[in-house]
């Protein structure tokens, strides 16, 4: 399929944004997915391109996070292997099992967590003690979420960071930092398996990953030096709107 000099250069700057807005809070594929479609794409192959610019922005934003010092890899490394396998799950159920359940009850989900953000300003501010290893982590959350990643998608970055700060009790940043680097794994998962079943059109996602690159180091400069409190607006906006979309729907 072709794609225009016009149509490249709307989809670099409509990525760009997107980028921005999934490494502080996820929901970029809001702005990307919509574009995409608008473009001429069939849903399928918009979702499947669409991880091409997600696995350039949530690596970039997941390098940033790595020269600011806020992973930690050595206790992350199971919980990035759970998350890939259970994404690469996800895309093979994707062509089996029909998704509309997940469609019914994530919104209420997103909305009971950006209530409970929005109720209690302080949750995040700081480290606090975990109530999960991240050995247990990797062994229950990190393949679910991994799996709603590769088979649906929408408001992963927000669970990540979410069950970061409530089970593994990082503070907002350090969660956000560790969400886009399970993210990273999820969505390398599904590049793989849709690259490998033929779905991605390379033509718009090429645009889309310079794109979500930038905007992914641009969003995790403004996560680290903003602090929780951005972090914590935005993650209550992107899971309202997230929400509301998928009702709508």
């Amino acid at each position: 399929m072709e794609i225009t000099f016009d149509v490249a250069v709307l989809l670099f700057f409509v990525a760009l944004l997107a980028g921005i807005v999934d490494a502080i809070a996820g929901g970029g594929g809001l702005i990307t997915i919509p574009a995409l479609l608008a473009a001429g794409l069939p849903p399928g192959a918009a979702i499947a391109t669409n991880k091409i610019g997600g696995i350039a922005g949530s690596a970039a934003a997941t390098l940033h996070f790595l020269r600011m010092r806020q992973i930690d890899l050595k206790r992350s490394r199971r919980m990035m292997l759970a998350t890939f396998l259970g994404a690469l799950a996800g895309g093979i159920a994707l062509t089996r099992i029909d998704g509309g359940v997940l469609r019914q009850v994530i919104p209420f989900l997103l909305i009971g967590f950006a209530l409970y953000f929005l109720l209690s300003p302080r949750v995040g501010a700081e480290d606090r003690a975990q109530r999960l290893t991240p050995a247990l982590y990797a062994a229950t959350l990190a393949p679910l979420i991994g799996f709603y990643d590769g088979f649906f998608g929408p408001g992963t970055g927000t669970f990540l960071a979410i069950s970061c700060v409530t089970l593994l009790g990082f503070n907002l940043v350090k969660a956000t930092a560790h969400a886009k680097l399970l993210n990273l794994c999820s969505n390398l998962a599904s590049v793989l398996f849709f690259a490998a079943s033929g779905h991605i059109v390379w033509a718009f996602g090429l645009p889309m990953l310079a794109g979500q690159w930038i905007g992914g180091t641009i969003g995790a400069r403004l996560a680290v030096t903003r602090g929780h409190q951005l972090i914590r607006v935005l993650m209550v906006i992107m899971a309202v709107i997230v929400s509301v979309k998928m009702l709508l729907e």
